[in-house]
This record gives structure tokens, C-alpha cells and sequence, in this order.
């Protein structure tokens, strides 16, 4: 932290796609340098061009190469490249995917450095950054190695939290994870991450099924039986965990109100009522990495980039719960350090 702010590190994310105009939408917000200190890693010609092409000529950034120059009243942006990039907004291309790779890359090392406090991500393309060199599946598991910890999807909007057993996984292999093993270890970063994360004392879990009704005792398959209710069972000696609970009727009853957290078995089981529910303000945490990570929970959306009608509340509430999480870890190590031993009274003489 540098005078008691934030230092927040932003990675570009597509360059064809609405990441630059939610992310110089947000920077101009005036209470932002109240708060944190935004570093954004990209270059000066590309923030330029989108400043012009969004006719936001009062943007105003510091171009940065050394972190002992950062600002901190206004922007930053740190010099990733210097050449001029061909920009299609709303075409996927090669170009867009090497620079995404760039960014991300520089970001994460300076936060590995702590040279940033915290990474908040905007929306790539896979494919195209696959294309470039970029051999994960998405964000998620890049951080998870450089990083460390083991990483966590976990979907937040204010009281409504969502967390996936499987990620960005094929639904035909999903049943092989879904083992006693993977959901329990699950359930206990869900519940780590609600205390240290989110302040949260004594969290309360909602666990659901695979399978439709979950399972209906065995007669819709048996991932129920032999692993999610055993996980539960385990999870119950220490937490307060209840399910497997059927997905659908689960959201549709509006239950997850009675719960702090929700963890689904796979991607889309939790992300399409979780967006349905909060897709204007919903981001997605990176929870049980080393380092703090957040990112809008929406995509590139080339059909709008350029028409400057992208919707930056996600993105802004992507730095809010950064900066968060940040905190409310800095607290939790703070007293749960060195507690006071505990001293007998002595009884004092008449």
C-alpha cells in the first residue's frame, strides 16, 4: 500500500473487445483516487486511441516504466510494449490475443513483486490468447500456477455468493471430479475464504447436487450417495454445511437468501442463475490464491465494443471487492498473529 491506498494493477484484456472502455469508464470516476491507486498495463498509444475513438479527452494517466514514478492521484499506465497495434473493435484476432497474453503476464509478475496490492482482470478471449502462446484454459488456472494457492471460482454480488466444484471443464467429465475428496476440499476454501476474505465469523454453506432432484436417491445416478453426502457428512464436523440440494428448486425458491455461500458442481449449474440473478454487478474472485484477484463476470462482448454502451458497473465493483478482500485479509492476519497468551488470574488476599 502506498499512503494508505490500494495499489490496484488492471490487465487490458482484449483489445477488439469493451475491456479499455470499462476500464477508462471506471478510471474516470473521481472517488476511485480516493481509495486506491489504478495501474493499468497496456500502453500509452493503445490507451490514446481509446480515448480518442471514446471521445474521453478529460482521461488523463501517468505513463509509467518504474514503480518508483507511480501516481497517486490519478492513473497509471504502465508501459507493456511500445509499438502501435492494429485495433478491429469487435473482431477476434491473433494481434488481440498477443496483447492480452502481454498485459496479463506483466501484471501478474508485478503482482507476484508486490509492486501491486491486487489484479483485477478484464474479459480475454481463450482462443485467441491460445492462439499467441497462452496454454490454459482461462485466468483461473494461469493464476493458480503462478501464484500459487489452490484457485477457487467463487461469483459475488453483494449478499449472493457462488462457488464451482469444476470449472472450465467439458460437462462430459465432469462426473470422474465430483469425488469426496474435491467436494469437501471445496466446501473448506469456500469456508476459509468467507472468513478471511469476507469477515464472515460462522458462515453457512449450501451444497447441490449433480444430478436433477439430486440424485433422487440414487434413482438419477449416484454421485449424491457416494460422494456429495459423504463430503457434507465430513464437512459437518467442523462447519455448517447443508445439501445436496437440487438445483433448480434451490434458486427457484430464492434459498440461497438463508445461506452466505452456494457451491455448484459444475461451470454452469452456478453461473447461469448467478448471472440471471446479478449479471449487471456480478464479479468474479479468484478465492485460495496467495494473492488477491477479481474480474467482471461478463466477456468481451464484440457485438457493443466501440459503441461506447458498455456498462462498467461490474468492472468498478471488481476494484471495490479487491480492495475488500485486501483489507479483510490485512485484518484477519492482523488478529489472528501472535494471540495474547493466556494468563491464570491469582486469587488476591483478603
Amino acid at each position: 500500500m502506498i499512503e494508505n491506498k490500494v495499489v490496484v494493477g488492471i490487465s487490458q484484456g482484449d483489445i477488439n473487445g469493451i475491456g479499455l472502455e470499462i476500464i477508462l469508464k471506471t478510471l474516470l470516476e473521481p472517488e476511485l483516487s480516493e481509495i486506491c491507486i489504478p495501474v493499468l498495463f497496456s500502453s500509452q498509444k493503445t490507451v490514446s486511441y481509446f480515448r480518442k475513438a471514446l471521445n474521453l479527452d478529460e482521461f488523463n494517466f501517468n505513463p509509467l516504466r518504474d514503480f518508483n514514478q507511480i501516481h497517486t492521484k490519478k492513473p497509471n499506465v504502465f508501459i507493456c510494449y511500445e509499438e502501435e497495434v492494429v485495433i478491429e473493435l469487435g473482431k477476434p484476432s491473433l494481434e488481440s490475443g498477443k496483447y492480452a497474453k502481454i498485459s496479463l503476464e506483466q501484471a501478474t509478475q508485478a503482482l507476484f513483486d508486490k509492486k501491486i496490492d491486487v489484479l483485477v482482470t478484464a474479459p480475454i478471449n481463450k482462443h485467441t490468447m491460445q492462439e499467441a502462446g497462452f496454454n490454459y484454459p482461462g485466468h483461473t488456472e494461469y493464476l493458480g500456477e503462478k501464484l500459487g494457492g489452490k484457485p477457487l471460482m467463487l461469483l459475488c454480488a453483494n449478499d449472493l455468493k457462488v462457488a464451482v466444484v469444476t470449472g472450465h471443464l467439458a460437462l462430459k467429465d465432469v462426473p470422474q471430479y465430483i469425488t469426496t475428496e474435491n467436494v469437501f476440499s471445496k466446501i473448506e476454501q469456500l469456508h476459509n475464504s468467507l472468513i478471511k476474505d469476507f469477515g464472515i465469523r460462522k458462515p453457512k454453506i449450501a451444497v447441490l447436487g449433480l444430478n436433477p432432484h439430486a440424485g433422487e436417491n440414487g434413482k438419477m445416478g449416484n454421485e449424491e450417495e457416494l460422494a456429495i453426502i459423504p463430503a457434507i457428512k465430513k464437512a459437518k464436523e467442523k462447519m455448517f454445511v447443508q445439501g445436496p440440494y437440487s438445483a433448480d428448486g434451490f434458486f427457484g425458491n430464492n434459498t440461497q437468501s438463508q445461506f452466505d455461500a452456494v457451491l455448484a458442481m459444475y461451470h454452469d449449474q452456478g453461473l447461469i442463475p448467478f448471472k440471471t440473478l446479478a449479471f449487471d454487478n456480478g464479479v468474479n474472485f479468484t478465492a485460495g490464491l496467495n494473492f488477491v484477484r477479481t474480474s467482471p463476470d461478463h466477456g468481451t462482448a464484440y457485438e457493443i465494443a466501440g459503441k461506447q454502451i458498455a456498462d462498467p458497473s461490474s468492472f468498478k465493483e471488481a476494484i471495490f471487492l479487491a480492495i475488500d478482500v485486501y483489507k479483510n485479509r490485512q485484518l484477519y492476519a492482523e488478529i489472528s498473529a501472535n494471540p495474547l497468551a493466556i494468563t491464570p488470574m491469582k486469587k488476591e488476599r483478603d
